[in-house]
């Protein structure tokens, strides 16, 4: 192979193989999943793969049932059958793995899952009280043993949340909680003029319970919302 000089060459950029199946952070920004045997990832995520891989489209879901993500958008998802490498990223945000021990659960914004391992099982639920009222607040829910991939837009922020202090989250600022925690939708006219922008908007999701709630540093503009 050629050697090429310069720090883009450099061993930070150059890709390593993959010491064991599954999934690993390749950098900051992108995750690579040594395939051996299926894995599910979001449509359009993969940019670029090696190997012996087959790729399947897979509608609105695993098994053509609707997945909707907060925004009430589909969830599109692809299987990747066979044996090689494949990497995932999305508008470059930056990319973070959860691990789903049997007997767990996590929840999780749809437009924020990048991939995850076949042994994890995908369902959809409804925020308590949200109904179309509350815009309709649906989220996928993983349970089982295995990896998720998941992005955010910047460094995401982990707020413990205690049976003493529930947690109030901008509905579009959230990005996935820990099994455990209560759901809310909690409506404030005092504050809603300084959340989300000055846009008037007053509910937010408050959690209670024992477990984490993981937040995004910014909110999801209109023009955004379009396009995830």
């Amino acid at each position: 192979m050629p050697r090429m000089k310069g720090d883009l060459f450099s061993s930070a950029h150059v890709v390593q193989p993959a010491v064991e199946p599954g999934m690993s952070v390749e950098n900051a920004k992108c995750i690579k999943y040594a395939v051996d045997g299926e894995m599910y990832a979001r449509q359009g995520a993969m940019v670029a793969y090696r190997g012996d891989l087959k790729f399947e489209r897979k509608g609105q879901g695993v098994g053509g049932m609707l997945k909707r993500a907060v925004t009430g958008e589909g969830l599109p998802l692809m299987a990747v059958r066979g044996q090689g490498e494949a990497w995932f990223a999305h508008e470059a945000q930056n990319c973070f793995l959860v691990e789903v021990e049997p007997g767990d659960q996590f929840t999780v914004n749809g437009r924020n899952v990048l991939c995850f391992d076949a042994s994890l099982s995908y369902d959809i639920k409804t925020v308590k009280g949200s109904g179309i009222a509350g815009g309709g607040l649906f989220n996928s829910v993983f349970s089982g043993q295995g990896r998720l991939g998941l992005v955010c837009e910047g460094n995401p922020l982990v707020i413990p949340v205690s049976a003493q202090s529930p947690v109030y989250v901008d509905t579009d600022a959230v990005v996935g909680w820990t099994a455990h925690l209560q759901t809310s939708l909690h409506r404030s006219q005092s504050i809603g003029s300084m959340l989300r922008g000055g846009s008037g908007e007053a509910v937010q999701l408050m959690l209670q319970g024992e477990g984490f709630v993981v937040v995004r540093p910014s909110e999801l503009t209109p023009q955004k919302a379009q396009q995830h």
